[in-house]
């Protein structure tokens, strides 16, 4: 056979099978998901919005922004170890940050991650079963939720309301309008669908989902953020009036304990399993539990915990003032190096505690029975938002916007803290109330900068106290005025990441940066 008859029957064999060819390639391929055949069902739904929970729950993401907001407040010294030992906490506290820094880079992705993530809910999650509703409306909360932070601390970031084509990823800054506008229309319309979660009594623990009442704290947040004080008002007063929430019975030392999770004051928790075989890096606990390797420890204080953000004296002289030294919640609060050594635990001698001046956390303190999987797992979950803050938010609504219930809501926070009732409030109580009752909770430096105070309140930078075995401070100076501290012309607005202007022209800088 000559070759042009071999190449001709190779053809016509290849004719024959390339039908089969063709189907054989477009059959769909098992295990691989696309955009087209996902998100369908209620399961996928779910699948979803589990990996907005557990994104923002990763140790990683919220430590970033938990260190943010802490450590550029006038409430902690640094810590840690001793000098260098972690610069990027340093720059934050002393701000002699730039737009590089890694957790300001770190914090602001995060924030786009989980907007992303919602907007592929709702690109692409159905609006039909009771199940795909609350789905989405979990979503709306989740966005709102960061842009509240974006817009409070960069001001006009990126409006990003839908999964972004190609060409639509250079976006430039938001109006500062039309962001707030979408925040509000998110939040309501998420309240308004009726497929959020809500508990069934005030003693109700046993839902770990986002709830109306959290929806519209964040709105009333946002309102107050916006000085839209009406609005606020009625959304706040309303989420109030509910009954769903109320204060922790118990100790209020133990009010962010793993003993009271999920208790009647938490609006909202991320939750982190009790299983030492799956336990989670809480990196974020071990570093800012106390310095103990220069401490002898005979309490139940965990070990192994490394001493960043310690109380400033000027936070414990606020509480001095407000409640005097042995007041319930001061002291429930923190501890004096005194109360301390009467616990059981001391510095070792010669030994110190860099950035501390003898104040130790304890609301917040890290004990041996949370550790699980070694000394860095924890299985304490992590509040965003207490009840309290609710109240205090709604009595500055009310003073702001003349109502009439600020004392009252003022003074079931006191009534708690065991003070005595004022007959009436000032925006300074307050202040001073806010500044109190929520200490390292990460609501201290946006309060800081819309009430435009920063700037009087914020004294770190210029030196640090190291606390000596025989409860002795010392100081030591390591920049000057105009290198470090709270300068008037840049820090009313964190830069947005450098990393960021490079890759998109359009984002006009923060002013000074």
């Amino acid at each position: 056979m000559n070759k042009i008859f071999k190449i001709t029957g190779i053809c016509l064999l290849l004719c024959m099978f390339l039908p089969a060819c063709e189907d054989f390639l477009d059959n769909e391929q098992h295990g691989v998901y696309t955009y087209e055949n996902f998100y369908k069902t209620d399961e996928e739904a779910e699948q979803a919005l589990a990996a907005i929970y557990a994104y923002y729950s990763n140790s990683g993401t919220y430590y970033n922004i938990w260190f943010l907001k802490n450590l550029l407040s006038d409430d902690f010294w640094c810590g840690g170890g001793g000098r260098g030992d972690n610069a990027q906490n340093e720059q934050l506290n002393e701000y002699t940050f730039n737009a590089e820094h890694s957790y300001l880079v770190a914090a602001f992705q995060n924030y786009y991650g989980l907007i992303y993530r919602a907007n592929v809910i709702l690109g692409h999650v159905p609006d039909e079963s009771s199940t795909q509703k609350q789905v989405r409306a979990e979503a709306k909360v989740w966005r709102a939720f960061a842009y509240i932070d974006l817009i409070s601390m960069w001001g006009t970031p990126p409006l990003v309301d839908h999964e972004l084509k190609p060409e639509e990823y250079k976006l430039g800054n938001g109006n500062l309008a039309e962001l707030w506008a979408l925040v509000e229309k998110d939040l309501t319309e998420a309240i308004a669908s009726n497929a959020l979660h809500e508990k069934s009594s005030v003693n109700d623990n046993s839902s770990y989902h986002i709830t109306k009442q959290f929806a519209q704290a964040l709105l009333g947040k946002a309102y107050v953020f916006q000085e839209k004080y009406s609005q606020a008002i009625s959304v706040l007063d309303e989420m109030i009036a509910s009954g769903k929430y109320d204060f922790y019975s118990g100790n209020y030392e133990d009010i962010l304990q793993y003993n009271a999770e999920n208790n009647s004051e938490s609006l909202f928790e991320l939750n982190y399993l009790e299983d030492p075989n799956n336990a989670p890096l809480i990196l974020l606990f071990a570093m800012t539990g106390w310095r103990t390797d220069h401490m002898i420890i005979n309490s139940q204080i965990a070990k192994n915990t490394w001493g960043y953000c310690n109380p400033q004296k000027e936070l414990f002289d606020a509480f001095v003032a407000e409640e005097g030294t042995n007041g319930y919640r001061l002291t429930q609060t923190m501890k004096t190096y005194e109360q301390v050594k009467a616990g059981g635990d001391e510095i070792i001698p010669g030994n110190n505690l860099y950035g501390h001046e003898g104040y130790f956390m304890w609301k917040t303190r890290k004990v041996q029975g949370e550790e699980q999987g070694g000394f860095l797992g924890s299985h304490n979950n992590v509040r965003l938002m207490r009840y309290s803050e609710v109240l205090l938010l709604a009595a500055e609504a009310h003073i702001k916007g003349s109502g009439s219930r600020a004392a009252e809501y003022v003074n079931k926070v006191r009534k708690r803290a065991q003070l005595e009732p004022k007959a009436s409030v000032t925006m300074e109580d307050v202040m001073l109330e806010k500044r109190l009752e929520l200490c390292g909770e990460s609501t201290r430096y946006q309060d800081m900068i819309r009430w435009k105070i920063a700037d009087k309140m914020v004294n770190q930078g210029t030196q640090t106290p190291s606390l000596q075995s025989n409860g002795t401070v010392t100081w030591i100076s390591y920049n000057s005025s105009s290198q470090a501290g709270f300068k008037t012309e840049r820090h009313w607005l964190l830069p947005f990441p450098q990393s960021e202007l490079t890759l998109n022209k359009n984002i006009n800088q923060n002013p000074n940066w």
